[in-house]
This record gives C-alpha cells, structure tokens and sequence, in this order.
C-alpha cells in the first residue's frame, strides 16, 4: 500500500498533507522524530516523506520505496543527503518561495532595530530611568548607511527592495546573481571582501554548502568595518559562532541578531546568550499565519504531483 509519511513538523495540523494521502488512498502517519534511528522506522516502506528538521541520511532514504520523493518543508535541505537520493533513485524537492516576504519582513526588522540602537536605548531607560542619545554612541542615518546581502536569491532581492524606501547604500555578493534583477533593485555587486570591509551591517542569505560553511570566520570578521552588525536569517552553519563572539566581546562586531544556529537549539552553554548586543530568534524567522499555510498547500501540491507520476515542481536536482 503506499504510505505518506511526516517525519518531523512544527505546525498546528497536517491536514493539507493528509488530504493527499486520502485522494491517493495511502497509508498516513505523522512522526516528531529527532534521531536518524527514528527517522529510519518512520519512512520504512513510504512513497512520499514530508521533512522538516529530521535527518535524511542515506540510512534513513534507503528505508524508503523505490523511486520515493522527499519533500523539504522549507527552502534550506543541507539535512537531507542529496547525493544519496540521487544514488537511489529518491527525488528531493524544497519549497523556495512559501515565505520569502515573511524571512525579508524579519531580517529587515533586525537590520533596523541593530542600525537604530534600539535594544542599547531599551535598556538604558529600564536601567537607568533616562539618558542622552549621544551616550551611547553616534547613529548615522539611513543615508549615509551601507548595507551588505551575502546571497542575492529571492529573498535577498525581497530584503532589497524593503530596504529602498530608507534611502540604504546596498551592495550583495553573489556569484549566480541575476545582473538585471540586482540593477533593478539598486543593488550594486561586489567581491565579499570589498562588501566586508565597506558594509555597516552583513545580512547573510546564502544557502549552507561545503563551500560556504563558516564563510564568516575569524578572518572575516577581521575583515568587516569595525563597530558593524550582523543579521542571520538563512543557515547557523554560515558563521563561526565563536569567532562570532570573539569579535562581539572585543567590539569589532558591535551586535547581532541571529535567527539560525549551528546546532539549533542554541547550546544553553553558548556565549552568544551573555551578550545582550546580540539578539535571538528562535528559527522564527519564517513565521506567520499565512507563510506556513502556503507552506503546507505548497508542500502537499508537490506530494501530489509525486504520487501522480507527474514532474515535481522544485526538484532540488
């Protein structure tokens, strides 16, 4: 009989998933599993797996039917093993574009709150009652104010455009960027390191690959124009999270808001919990009412299309 399957998810109900598996008259079972030990006896057999956070090794993908399909809830499948999949014939999709308004709508929100030196004027009026805005530094103007997108796909063009109404320098760096989308939306491109060195605050919107592991390292923050920000919405993996704090303890960074960590949840022992400079999020960055319904429709389209024989709409390869 085939079976649907959820591994793993983070939403009220299933039931646009469950209705696919109605209309095909297959087996539904819903998991909250966390292990690949679990995530192995719950796509045993299954035509279509729903992923969100569980990992899809290759243990866990051999499990599977023969020509099954796996379904990313979300943009990012670093934990799926798509080489693996490929191997055995497994397709891999991922639903890019359910939420990119919502991700733009929170980093641009982070950028604004870091750039305005909103948390250092909150806690100095809780603190201390009251005191003059030149106390804490000065805070250029939007204008003479230049932001750095590490990643120019939709969501940084989203992040871009956002951003226009304030008047922001913005530069991106993007070896696969659409030269017309980023001429259109006033986005100069560069090489990172001029970005780094040049930017008042980085917003990273890269995918995670073995090339862009830790693409912010010691190194690199050494690189950035001191007394920057850091904005993280897309993958925990791109930053070196105690290089991160090195450079936030010794000013060069002079805060952060981060949404994704490496590993996710935040360790409770991290540093990066001491700092009130840095803001944290947890992987909500995603998050409304109407991202996750159109992330469920979409998902269960393409479950659809799988069950259906039909071509997926996003295949990751």
């Amino acid at each position: 009989m085939t079976r649907v399957v959820v591994t793993d998810h983070a939403f009220g109900d299933v039931s646009d998933e469950a209705a696919v598996a109605e209309r095909h008259g297959a087996e539904f079972a819903v998991h909250q599993c966390r292990t690949e030990e679990e995530t192995v006896e719950a796509v045993r057999g299954a035509d279509v797996a729903f992923v969100n956070f569980a990992p899809a090794t290759r243990a866990v993908l051999s499990a599977m039917a023969d020509g099954a399909a796996v379904i990313r809830y979300g943009i990012g499948y670093d934990n799926v093993d798509v080489a693996a999949a490929a191997e055995l014939g497994i397709t891999v999709a991922n639903v890019p574009d359910y939420g990119v308004d919502t991700v733009a709508d929170h980093t641009v929100a982070c950028l604004l709150t870091l750039l305005r030196r909103l948390p250092r004027f909150d806690r100095a009026v809780h603190r201390d009652g009251w005191c003059a805005p030149r106390d804490l530094g000065s805070v250029p103007g939007f204008a003479s104010t230049t932001i750095g997108l590490v990643g120019l796909g939709q969501i940084g063009l989203a992040v871009a455009k956002r951003l226009a109404p304030f008047g922001f320098t913005v530069l991106a760096h993007d070896p696969y960027a659409d030269l017309d989308a980023a001429a259109a939306h006033g986005v100069r491109l560069s090489e990172l390191d001029e970005l780094l060195g040049g930017a008042d605050a980085v917003s990273l919107h890269a995918p995670l690959t073995a090339e862009t592991s830790k693409l912010l390292d010691a190194a690199a923050f050494e690189r950035m124009r001191e007394g920057a920000f850091l904005v993280n919405t897309s993958r925990g993996g791109l930053v070196d999270q105690e290089a991160l704090a090195d450079a936030v303890e010794s000013g060069r960074i002079a805060g952060a808001a981060l949404d994704v960590f490496d590993p996710e949840p935040l360790a409770t022992d991290s540093r990066l919990r001491e700092f009130p400079e840095v803001l944290l999020t947890p992987h909500a960055a995603f998050f409304s009412d109407s991202s996750l319904a159109a992330l469920q429709r979409l998902a269960a389209e393409e479950a659809d299309r799988a069950l259906s024989g039909k071509p997926l709409r996003c295949p990751v390869r």
